[in-house]
């Protein structure tokens, strides 16, 4: 196998599908809204004198708002980032190639005699 082909991932791999992006950013939304919900509730009923049903309410509203703003943004995030290259498609012959690291090793090689 060439190096270049062994160094860097395919292109066609390497890159999230936009339904992958969109299960992602719902499944963790699901996570990070029931988090926000379990906070609100109990804010709303231990510290606001708000009934049972009064702070339900309110987290769920919290909750509901919380979840579709931050999903579409999650989404617009997780597109504009699949399209940048940098950091993606990574040489693992890049640190050897560094010439700042071979002067590291020899700063420090020095210091241990």
């Amino acid at each position: 196998m060439k190096e270049d082909q062994e160094d860097y991932a395919p292109f066609e791999y390497a890159k999230d599908s936009p339904t992958r992006s969109i299960l992602k950013a719902i499944s963790w939304r699901f996570i990070a809204s029931g988090t926000t919900f379990l906070v609100t509730f109990l804010i709303f009923s231990n510290t606001t004198g708000h009934t049972f049903d009064q702070a339900l309410e309110t987290a769920w509203y919290v909750t509901v708002i919380e979840f579709s703003a931050k999903i579409l943004i999650y989404y617009l995030h997780e597109r504009l980032w699949t399209n940048i290259r940098w950091g993606k498609y990574w040489r693992r012959s890049y640190w050897k190639q560094r010439s700042w690291k071979r002067l590291y090793r020899r700063m420090h090689d020095d210091q241990n005699i």
